[in-house]
């Protein structure tokens, strides 16, 4: 028996019209009560004391080394998150990107290396044209506020990469757009929205203006590859980040120097549809 759609209608012209859209209550509130406590706990802060908030390990745009735990897996293989991909992307087998999580602090006079002024970017190289479709994501762990430092983006630019493209200088940034004449708009939320956009929207984190941290989860998911020599080395290595605890290759993952995944947390257990966006299990 099939579940019931979650997307309407209108969210998929939403989404096609402006490169995003916003999906309520994608995992219960104890799911995200269970990652803001790690979050908190793996960067050495108290939830509560302010004063505790800006100093490392994690980065001032409030990226947080931690990739493998149990309770970002539990967001990862929950029904209602992998059925919101599999209706956007038109498939179910899937697999699930291990990205990491993110505390952005308000900005502090006594702290201004933390007052970071957040950015504008794609994680793709837009010189490329025609993007192959597909899509990245971000769970919303507790209430954001328009000026909490949260997802931001230029709407609508998707559609219109194309045109645009041409008529910027022949040595752009291709992952960097000059934002002249172009409108970003923060996109405000509820604990427990996931957020999925089209990987040609220009996006990135803002100003945290407000008295609160911004806290989030990105999660992503792409079809499964084909059967194949590459789709199992591909599957080897997710399998040993996965089991070590490991964080994704590239400098833009640098993970925790100071091992506390690797020396204090256990591998995180897997459902039956753990194991399939793992790539553990097949789908087929």
């Amino acid at each position: 028996m099939q579940p019931e759609l979650i997307l309407t209608a209108a969210d998929h012209a939403f989404f096609a019209e402006h490169g995003y859209v916003v999906i309520p209550n994608a995992v219960p509130p104890e799911n995200l009560e269970a990652v803001i406590r790690l979050i908190f706990e793996f960067l050495e802060m108290d939830r509560s004391d302010p004063q505790t908030w800006y100093r490392a390990p994690h980065s001032p745009g409030g990226m947080v080394e931690v990739y493998q735990h149990q309770t970002l897996w539990d967001n990862r293989q929950h029904p209602r998150v992998h059925q919101i991909f599999a209706e956007i992307l038109g498939t179910p087998h899937l697999w699930v990107s291990m990205d990491r999580a993110n505390m952005k602090p308000p900005q502090h006079p006594d702290h201004p290396e933390f007052d970071h002024a957040g950015f504008i970017h794609w994680d793709v190289d837009t010189s490329v044209l025609p993007l192959p479709f597909a899509v990245q994501g971000v769970l919303y762990l507790a209430d954001t506020d328009i000026n909490q430092g949260g997802f931001q983006c230029v709407p609508g630019m998707h559609r219109r990469l194309e045109e645009w493209v041409p008529t910027q200088p022949a040595d752009r940034d291709p992952r960097r757009p000059d934002l002249t004449g172009l409108e970003v708009k923060a996109i405000p939320g509820r604990a427990g929205d996931l957020l999925i956009w089209h990987r040609g929207l220009p996006h990135g984190n803002g100003r945290n203006l407000s008295e609160r941290p911004r806290l989030a989860q990105y999660i992503l998911m792409h079809p499964a590859p084909p059967p194949g020599p590459e789709r199992d080395t591909q599957r080897e290595h997710r399998v040993r980040m996965w089991r070590d605890r490991l964080p994704p290759s590239g400098k833009a993952f640098p993970g925790d120097p100071r091992g506390i995944e690797q020396r204090e947390y256990r591998t995180a257990e897997l459902t039956l549809l753990g194991r399939r966006l793992l790539g553990l299990d097949a789908w087929e």
